[in-house]
């Protein structure tokens, strides 16, 4: 696995762990002039999130379920809002692959999603706040994921990540301590935890 395996793998596990469904590495074919059938790029991340609160483990008990919920994170979610992100993973500076921005790559990519579109047009979805299926709003948006100053809406950088996964541990070992995964990124980061590792940065 490479790095930049290892950075995908850290970014999904994240948004996993914060309600998401994701497929990664979504390879994007198109025609060219030519009439032959060519690799444009790869979506890194392709992410859907429905609305409402998410656990670390199964809650029934009203007064467990603030100890058991994923804190808050950067991802500026909304109530009833679905959220769609189309992410880009970079080991170094957080920014977008031109082809990335092609019609062709967010055309196949959002048309892995297109059932929750109620308008059925994907060529009017590219950023933005559309009407979802039955009702609501689909937020659909470019997300750059690696080294950033500080996060925004489009922009979340590796070490936010980082600093997020290693507190969850902290604060729920003995829950996360059981949990499994074929996840490398998790492996290595329980790894680092359980043996008493521990990171610290520049600001």
């Amino acid at each position: 696995m490479t790095i930049m395996d290892i950075a995908t793998d850290l970014v999904e596990v994240f948004l996993r762990s914060n309600g998401y469904l994701t497929l990664s590495e979504l390879q994007i074919q198109s025609l060219n002039k030519r009439g032959d059938w060519e690799t444009v790029t790869d979506v890194d991340i392709l992410a859907l999130r429905f609305p409402g609160r998410v656990f670390f483990a199964d809650v029934h008990d009203s007064e467990m379920a603030a100890e058991l919920e994923v804190p808050g994170v950067p991802l500026f979610l909304e109530d009833d809002t679905i959220d769609v992100i189309i992410g880009e993973v970079k080991q170094g500076e957080a920014t977008f692959n031109p082809s990335l921005t092609k019609h062709e790559t967010l055309h196949t990519a959002l048309h892995r999603l297109s059932w929750i579109y109620s308008e059925g047009d994907l060529d009017r979805v590219v950023e933005g706040y559309t009407p979802a299926r039955g009702g609501g709003t689909v937020r659909t948006r470019l997300v750059a994921f690696g080294q950033a100053p500080e996060v925004t809406m489009n922009v979340i950088p590796l070490q936010e990540i980082l600093e997020r996964a290693l507190g969850a541990l902290e604060s729920h070992d003995a829950l996360l301590r059981s949990a499994r995964s074929s996840s490398p990124a998790a492996a290595m980061l329980k790894l680092l935890h359980k043996t008493g590792f521990r990171f610290s940065r520049d600001l």
